[in-house]
């Protein structure tokens, strides 16, 4: 029987900083690897500001319990999800210690994946309890670290970077994020956060770079609307399906 068990492979996605689209890149990555064949699930561990029902667009529905485990929340493009999202009533904060964190944390992974073979952990942003929670508990077989291109997110990436070192967690490589911002009127390319920061990082951490993301109005239209690009093939698709190309042929070869 146990040669019979699926290798589950734990992927975390995280970020020193909040708000450089973590939670947009791991919906969007989920996709694109369900896409590619990949039974994969995916954890919204963002515990006090979670994001994922929104993005997937099964924002009010409950998981069903199963021998007093959760089962994930369906999702149009073949991603079950789990998320705090799913468990409380919208709008309404979520103030608990760190003890309580992790337990909610430990029941989401912990729950009735089926026959998942990649889970995406989307973390909360920082290296606190949830973070600490779930390498004691669930070691990531690897992660994946999101960052904008500005000094100050790069700082935070840092420290991200060094939680998962430390731990013995191999980072598969870098993301940049908020990466160029093409004008809709005119056409003209700028770099309100920066270019190349994040690149520049990987080369002297000697980390790979998986590729960076544009600030893009589509891309944030359609993560509101609970449509992910990479469930379709537009251009804003482009990149995080390249992206979820390097992250399945790491998976391929870590198996």
């Amino acid at each position: 029987m146990t040669a019979e068990r699926k290798t589950r492979q734990l992927i975390a996605i995280g970020s020193g900083k909040g708000g450089v689209g973590k939670s947009t890149l791991t919906a969007n990555l989920a996709v694109a690897l369900a896409r590619k064949g990949r039974k994969v699930g995916l954890v919204d561990a963002d515990i006090y500001g979670p994001s994922q029902p929104t993005l997937l667009g099964n924002y009010g529905q409950r998981p069903e319990v199963s021998e007093d485990k959760l089962v994930p929340v369906a999702s149009k493009f073949g991603v079950p999800v789990l998320s705090m999202g799913h468990l409380i009533d919208a709008g309404r904060a979520i103030a608990w210690r760190g003890p309580m964190a992790g337990k909610a944390l430990t029941q989401l992974i912990d729950a009735q994946w089926g026959d998942a073979e990649v889970i995406l952990v989307d973390l909360p942003p920082g290296t606190g309890d949830v973070q600490l929670t779930m390498l004691q508990k669930f070691k990531p077989a690897g992660a994946i670290i999101v960052s904008t291109p500005q000094d100050l997110a790069l700082i935070d990436a840092a420290r991200a970077g060094q939680l998962f070192d430390e731990a013995e967690v191999p980072v598969i490589g870098l993301v940049e994020n908020m990466a160029g911002y093409a004008c809709p009127h005119c056409g003209e390319l700028s770099d309100p956060f920066g270019k190349g920061g994040v690149e520049t990082a990987a080369g002297r951490l000697e980390l790979p770079f998986l590729g960076r993301i544009p600030l893009h109005m589509d891309i944030r239209q359609s993560s509101d609307a609970g449509t992910p690009p990479a469930a379709g093939d537009s251009a804003q698709a482009a990149p995080f399906l390249a992206i979820a190309e390097q992250l399945d042929a790491w998976l391929c070869a870590n198996v």
